[in-house]
């Protein structure tokens, strides 16, 4: 598999990442070790989790696979910190939290450090300056190789990503941002991608198959066996399953005939090769849906279907998203 440099980094990464977040919830050791090795086999590195999948058993199980499968030199591992299960305060970006929770990470994944780490979503409750300092102590202690953060919008990441660079040799730079983005979601488009690729950060694309709505599976209504079929899933799937998705759905199965592909090929090579992109995060839930999602590594898309895809999936960038002189 092609390897990729993260944003202006020395650190390179498999152009697709393995997802982790169902991992010891609906995914079990067995076919976790299934995915894994399909991954490590094709070439693939990155592997990405966080201290809040499954409650931590995302990252216990993946320690456990680690050497017993896998050489840990083979893998890049990337977790995250910072969401909390507290209704009243959703995310805690506080020095004390984040270290402590870093070394939560290192305990259950069985290592001495990892290779990215990052802040899982932005918290309004904790000055910016002392979440990042988090980030430089993790990197100068050894604890992680490379930082960056996930989930912050456009001000909150060139704030940040600014902040980093202000004084170099001193701070850690931003290596990534990890946001979700897929023809069903453009919105990255409007401020954080500009913001990343002007800072340097490569883009860690989640959900780049539209929680699994752009491999077609729901046209003719929603699989018992899928994540929409599923009591605790069904929330986080219902958004994509409007009139509007169905229109790009159409568009991306159309373009898959006329290329004698997947649905799914054509939804993660678009993504994948999108300006910025360092590499999409796959959630497979076994291993002959990751092996459909690797074989796109044969696949660039034409111009044409790029065009026409762009084209039917758009999202409205008016002022002051743009020029304003062009308005």
């Amino acid at each position: 598999m092609e390897q990729r440099h993260l944003g202006r980094t020395g650190l390179r990464v498999s152009r697709i990442g393995l997802g982790t977040l169902l991992w010891g919830r609906d995914t079990d050791e067995h076919d976790a070790a299934d995915l894994m090795k399909a991954f490590w086999e094709a070439g693939g590195t990155l592997v990405d989790t966080a201290d809040v999948y499954g409650d931590g058993e995302s990252e216990y199980l993946l320690g456990r696979l680690i050497e017993g499968l896998v050489p840990r030199r083979d893998l890049v591992i990337s977790t995250k910190a910072g969401s909390v299960p507290d209704p009243d305060r959703r995310f805690d970006g506080s020095r004390g939290h984040l270290l402590s929770a870093l070394d939560a990470s290192l305990a259950r994944l069985g290592t001495e450090y990892v290779d990215l780490w990052q802040v899982h979503a932005y918290d309004p409750g904790t000055p910016l300056d002392e979440t990042l300092q988090a980030l430089d102590i993790a990197v100068s202690s050894g604890r992680a190789r490379y930082a960056g953060v996930s989930n912050f919008c456009g001000w909150q990441l060139a704030k940040a990503g600014t902040w980093q660079l202000a004084a170099p040799g001193t701070r850690t730079r931003l290596a990534s941002t990890q946001m979700e983005y897929s023809l069903l979601q453009r919105g990255v488009e409007r401020e954080v991608l500009p913001a990343a690729l002007d800072l340097g950060m490569g883009l860690l694309p989640s959900s780049p198959l539209g929680r699994g709505v752009l491999t077609g599976k729901y046209r003719s209504g929603t699989p018992t066996d899928s994540r929409g079929g599923s009591d605790h899933m069904a929330p986080f799937v219902e958004p994509y399953l409007d009139e509007a998705a169905g229109h790009i759905v159409a568009a991306v199965a159309t373009a898959a005939d006329g290329l004698a592909v997947t649905p799914l090929q054509v939804a993660l090579a678009w993504v994948r090769d999108r300006p910025g992109v360092a590499a999409p995060i796959v959630g497979a839930r076994n291993a002959q849906q990751l092996t459909e999602a690797l074989s796109v590594e044969a696949l660039s898309l034409p111009d044409e279907i790029c065009q026409a895809l762009d084209d039917v999936s758009a999202p409205v960038h008016r002022y002051p998203d743009q020029d304003w002189s062009t308005l």
